[in-house]
């Protein structure tokens, strides 16, 4: 596996690029070789749970955004581990918040922290409630391209 990211992934800039703005994301992720990998939405709950869901399963789950968050990218780290991935694998992180105001500056930071420094593409979406638990504040779906 290559160890540079750059090996086969290419960051694409436009007109209007400032490295001087702080930003969690870059317009556009060119693939040169690899395998895409899919991570399906991960939360701070269990990623493997019951179907229907049983409440009492989520009863340990946090209820603060920071530690949803800490949760969500270790589970994410463990779909990319899986998936012979790293971090800087990632193009691509759709966000869904049931807060955007109140949580995605926390998420960010906890965002950026995980990264590291490397930068996927990036949408975030403000939703009335996620799916699993209406106590989940977060949930992140992403791709990946694995080294050939």
């Amino acid at each position: 596996m290559p160890t540079d990211p750059a090996e086969h992934l290419e960051v694409i800039h436009h007109e209007g690029y400032d490295p001087a703005i702080n930003s969690l994301f870059v317009p556009a992720i060119k693939v040169h070789r690899g395998l895409p990998v899919y991570i399906s939405g991960v939360t701070a709950a269990p990623v493997y749970h019951d179907h229907p869901h049983i409440p009492e399963e989520f009863d340990r789950i946090p209820l603060d955004a920071e530690a949803q968050a800490t949760l969500a990218f270790e589970h994410l780290d463990q779909a990319l581990d899986a998936a012979g991935c790293r971090r800087q694998d990632l193009v691509a992180l759709t966000r869904f918040l049931v807060d955007v105001e109140g949580d995605q500056d926390v998420i960010n930071r906890i965002q950026g922290d995980w990264l590291g420094g490397h930068l996927p593409t990036s949408t975030t979406v403000e939703i009335s409630r996620l799916a699993t638990d209406a106590r989940l504040r977060l949930e992140i779906q992403a791709v990946a391209i694995a080294a050939d």
